[in-house]
């Protein structure tokens, strides 16, 4: 386990770029990563060096920042 980070990611709802937190990398399929006061899903794709994160199907609880 690494410890949280900034990143670029393609967030889904908004078909864009965005800089997100990175909370848990487990490996390029299971990340989860916080952006717009959400905990969501996300994935890594090393070919195009972007996270992807869900934030429509793939919340996972409402975020906020002393959580």
């Amino acid at each position: 386990m690494q410890n949280p980070f900034q990143a670029q990611a393609m967030i889904h709802s908004l078909n864009s770029k965005r800089d997100v937190l990175i909370l848990s990398f487990e490996d390029i399929n299971h990340c989860r990563a916080v952006f717009g006061n959400k905990l969501c899903t996300a994935v890594y794709n090393p070919y195009a060096g972007l996270f992807y994160v869900d934030d429509v199907y793939g919340v996972i609880e409402e975020w906020d920042s002393e959580n």
